[in-house]
């Protein structure tokens, strides 16, 4: 299926949308309750890699397939190698047996879990045949995903004895580390995050207790883009907090500098985006080693707006459902723009105009899809493989129909 977008000068509109439920917390919730079952769950996201995680936990035996959900692959791996009597073969898409897991077995293999490969050495899909877990130190590289960090941390308090995780070298994502343990001490259960150092006590039981997803900033960041390429557009969105545990909730920041105001509705959990006069640097630098995940969203809207940035601390993109640092700068040149890649950067030049009818590759990546999105607004342009943004925003499309995008699926 194929999104064509289009826009008939709707740039001076307001619309009020409610995001689904943060996907990172969710997903850490879900685990948390499979542990704790008297934990309940509001607000929970809607999105594909929320449901198949769901879906994954409640499997005892036999084989469970998580498709492209590099969250749901990492947080199981971890969930069944402690659960005593689960023999699983877990296993995703062709794209997923081709990302690295090697770091988060070899972790769980040394605190005595029974895990085997059933194709390629360090790759999906696993065999794993469940056991007690009774070894309470585990050391791994820092500067690898959260998720596998996050993974061990959700297993920890499950564990007869907790957990100690000793990160080695320099630490990155640190947002999503502190938010697994917020959401852990919501709980009642005991952690700390100290230096290198994480650790967690062990918990047998919890008291009853409901959480409240907060809305995800990660969605967000397509409406912060319209905003910022749009002549006067204000935006309502729902449920953001100013004290969020989300990294991503950065954005607020980050988009000062491409002329975006947001103001915190306090009292009702709402923040409303707006278009300020200002003037826009010629080139701007991000460092967003603690927030990767917007960094499509950014390069595309500096691109929208004709400014060069630099954007730093893109490592993990890598491996992620492609190599998005290459289709980024391979579909930004489709549309005109000059872009060079490093191992962790991106470097995008000036640009006066901007090709028209490009179709956008999505490379099977919900985030290649909804970060040029919102270049509708400036430029008929077609999707490919729109369907793809189901995995974290079932609602995308009709959310940018919202706000003043005119969505023709095909």
């Amino acid at each position: 299926m194929k999104a064509v977008l289009s826009s008939e000068n709707n740039n001076r509109i307001e619309a009020q949308i409610a995001v689904t439920g943060s996907k990172s917390e969710s997903n850490r919730l879900l685990v948390l309750q499979a542990l704790f079952p008297n934990l309940s769950i509001n607000n929970l996201s809607a999105s594909d890699d929320t449901v198949v995680l769901s879906k994954g936990l409640k499997v005892q035996n036999g084989k469970v397939d998580i498709h492209h959900a590099g969250t749901a692959m990492r947080f199981l791996t971890a969930y069944f190698a402690g659960t005593e009597d689960a023999e699983i073969t877990l296993t995703g898409s062709p794209r997923m047996q081709e990302r690295p897991i090697g770091v988060l077995v070899d972790a769980l293999r040394s605190l005595g879990a029974n895990i085997d490969y059933v194709n390629e050495e360090g790759y999906p899909p696993l065999k794993i045949v469940g056991k007690k877990l009774n070894i309470e130190k585990v050391s791994l590289a820092a500067n690898i995903s959260s998720q596998y960090i996050s993974a061990l941390m959700l297993l920890a308090p499950s564990l007869s004895n907790g957990l100690t995780i000793h990160l080695e070298g320099k630490v990155t994502s640190v947002p999503y580390i502190t938010m697994t343990l917020s959401l852990l001490e919501q709980m009642g259960i005991s952690g700390s995050f100290l230096e290198n150092e994480i650790k967690i006590l062990p918990s047998v039981k919890v008291k009853d207790i409901a959480i409240t997803v907060e809305s995800d900033w990660s969605s967000a960041s397509y409406f912060y883009s319209i905003v910022a390429l749009s002549e006067s557009t204000k935006i309502r969105l729902t449920s953001y907090q100013r004290d969020s545990l989300q990294g991503d909730a950065a954005l607020s920041q980050i988009y000062e500098a491409l002329g975006v105001k947001t103001e915190f509705i306090e009292g009702e959990n709402a923040i409303v985006l707006s278009k300020f006069n200002s003037d826009v640097q010629d080139e701007i630098h991000f460092d967003l080693v603690n927030t990767p995940d917007i960094a499509q969203t950014i390069a595309v809207s500096c691109f929208g707006l004709g400014k060069a940035c630099v954007l730093t601390g893109l490592h993990t993109l890598k491996i992620k459902e492609t190599d998005r640092l290459t289709a980024l700068r391979i579909e930004l040149e489709k549309l005109g723009a000059r872009v060079d890649i490093s191992e962790n950067s991106l470097r995008l030049y000036p640009s006066s105009g901007m090709q028209k009818h490009i179709a956008v590759n999505t490379y099977h990546d919900h985030r290649m899809a909804m970060a040029f999105a919102p270049l509708g607004l400036l430029t008929p342009l077609t999707i490919n493989d729109c369907e793809v943004v189901s995995k974290s925003f079932p609602s995308f499309w009709q959310d940018m129909a919202m706000v003043g995008i005119s969505v023709n699926l095909v």
